[in-house]
């Protein structure tokens, strides 16, 4: 490829790359390509860079830096210039249930922030965005909206589900056990040998949690070629799914296929039909939002509820349900739900993809075999749901001005009122479920968990988990302006925005005040009027959690989480 070659890349501009690797001026910064290896063929070309967060602190990334080298082989086959730089992750799974818990949210962020800044600095002509936990695939995406690079994602792909007493297990299964022991419901032994059991390898969680619903987001929005999100992390598929993905990005560059130039609002309600149809984490609800704001591209909380209310559930899937991501895999993976949903017009087919085809022509040419064809009896046709709505719901009220979330893992106790008990943090709350003063029709709230409260939104799987081990999963509410992990199950509300720390309803709460949640109304409400609110509010003035450090900086930055708690400016509205 020449250097005197132009690409249209959209405007007719050439490659950002050429200004570090052009003319006689630039002779220096050539000289520091090839004392890492390059040479005139690869200065010649469109510099990839592959963003690898690759680490040892948790099993969903402890495998990137195989699947990057595969990319990068993609990007140089391709004939691209390959160029690989490292980024954070969290561990969610071990953060959870401690203060180290307010890192996850902001690790979005600074995903996205870092590799912003490679990108701009180093003049990078295109992207391969590689992610493992939570986190990695918003942050990485929102990234490349933010730069406008030719991008492709590229998920590490999940865990192999563990085996214990003859039946798959998840580390859903080990919070879960916690709740049970501390219930005298399982034995120390039992737990341990769980514990040893769940995990058996490299990748993220296996259920349709957080990681893989964002990753089965990343196909619906255009972000990754169909089929690249249920290969598991060990299977030899991830590794041609990588491959694939760095000649698609060289293939993007080529094109001039920029991310403002295949997401639309009909790519994200895509997004949002599959998340509801499968039963996806109610974190994608706050991911989207963001992705959305940094993409300049109308969406609002309350378009998940219209979207829900359309699109059935089809998907039984853990937590709600038994079956893994591999099993999806195993069956044709993502496309084969949304090919369901294309020929029941629940997809807009129109809308474009990274490969520059339409949803529907990439479905078409990628042929996944229909639901009725296959024998696989966690998967319904729309027909035949398993709900006739989609599992996520937004409640609004006068506890939620701007918004709830929830989603739907069973059909029964979906209306409850009766009295409160408020916890001002998460630590108070679990150690009343541990102590097993939990009860039947019991409902929980738990604030100054918000993203600017808190901060950082912590996700809170032990607590829901323990109610769960102790038989309430069903018939305890739980309400926060914090997070749930997506296996998370049962009467959980997240997201209860305006939160605590900014004066929100929530902050005004009292130990026995009634509450009323209706999920059939959409309704989270208290049985105080708007001036016994306010008056209570009156004298609402709290502290800073922390006030330096990375934490009081990026809490200072988030934005509502009805509005995805984003912390970049020009993404935020009025």
């Amino acid at each position: 490829m020449s250097s005197d070659d132009e690409f249209d890349y959209g405007k007719d501009e050439r490659l950002p790359s050429r200004e570090v690797t052009e003319g006689a001026e630039k002779a220096p910064h050539r000289a520091m390509f090839r004392a890492m290896g390059f040479d005139d063929e690869d200065l010649s070309s469109p510099m990839i860079g592959v963003a690898n967060p690759a680490a040892d602190i948790t099993p969903c990334n402890v495998h990137l830096d195989d699947v990057a080298e595969s990319a990068l082989e993609g990007v140089d086959e391709a004939g691209g210039m390959p160029i690989e730089f490292g980024t954070i992750t969290i561990s969610d799974a071990i953060s959870m249930g401690t203060e180290g818990m307010k890192a996850s949210l902001i690790s979005r962020e600074i995903i996205a922030d870092s590799v912003e800044l490679v990108a701009f600095g180093e003049r990078l002509d295109g992207l391969v965005t590689i992610g493992g936990c939570d986190k990695n695939m918003p942050g990485m995406m929102m990234a490349a909206i933010r730069t406008d690079l030719p991008s492709v994602f590229l998920y590490g792909g999940s865990i192999m589900p563990g085996e214990h007493g003859g039946r798959e297990i998840t580390i859903q299964n080990v919070f879960e056990g916690v709740g049970a022991f501390a219930d005298g419901e399982m034995s120390a032994d039992e737990l341990d040998e769980m514990e040893r059991h769940a995990c058996p390898g490299a990748g993220s969680c296996g259920g349709m949690f957080t990681a893989n619903t964002m990753s089965s987001i990343s196909e619906a929005i255009g972000f990754a070629p169909l089929g690249a999100a249920s290969p598991p992390a060990e299977h030899h598929g991830r590794y041609a799914v990588a491959r694939e993905s760095g000649k698609l990005a060289v293939e993007a560059v080529e094109k001039g296929l920029r991310p403002s130039g295949f997401l639309s609002r009909e790519s994200f309600e895509n997004a949002i039909a599959l998340q509801v149809a499968v039963g996806g984490s109610t974190n994608a609800v706050l991911h989207l939002l963001a992705m959305a704001r940094e993409a300049n591209v109308d969406l609002d909380v309350e378009d998940f509820n219209e979207i829900s209310a359309r699109t059935p559930k089809i998907a039984d899937l853990q937590p709600g349900g038994e079956r893994v991501m591999n099993d999806l895999h195993e069956v044709g993976g993502v496309p084969v739900v949304l090919r369901e949903l294309l020929e029941a017009d629940l997809l807009h087919g129109d809308a474009l993809t990274v490969t520059g085809e339409t949803m529907a022509e990439a479905l078409e040419r990628d042929d996944p075999p229909r639901i009725d064809e296959l024998d696989a009896d966690f998967l319904h046709t729309v027909d035949d749901p398993i709900h006739e709505r989609g599992a996520i719901r937004i409640l609004t009220g006068n506890l939620a001005p701007e918004g709830a979330v929830i989603k739907i893992t069973g059909e029964d106790h979906l209306h409850h009122e009766g009295p409160v008990r408020v916890f001002e943090e998460e630590e108070g709350a679990m150690a009343y479920v541990q102590e097993g003063r939990v009860g039947e029709g019991d409902v929980l709230c738990i604030r100054n968990e918000g993203p600017r409260g808190g901060p950082g939104m912590r996700e809170m799987l032990g607590v829901t988990s323990a109610v769960a081990g102790h038989g309430h999963a069903e018939d305890v509410a739980l309400f926060t302006d914090g997070r749930f992990s997506g296996a998370t199950r049962g009467f959980s509300i997240g997201h209860v925005a305006p939160e605590a720390y900014v004066g929100g309803p929530i902050a005004a709460l009292e130990d026995g005040d009634t509450v009323t949640i209706d999920i059939d109304e959409l309704e989270l409400s208290v049985d105080l009027t708007d001036d016994e609110i306010e008056e209570r509010l009156a004298d609402h003035a709290p502290r800073p959690t922390y006030e330096s450090g990375v934490l009081a900086k990026y809490g200072e930055a988030f934005d509502s989480a009805a509005n995805g708690a984003v912390t970049n400016p020009g993404a935020k509205r009025d």
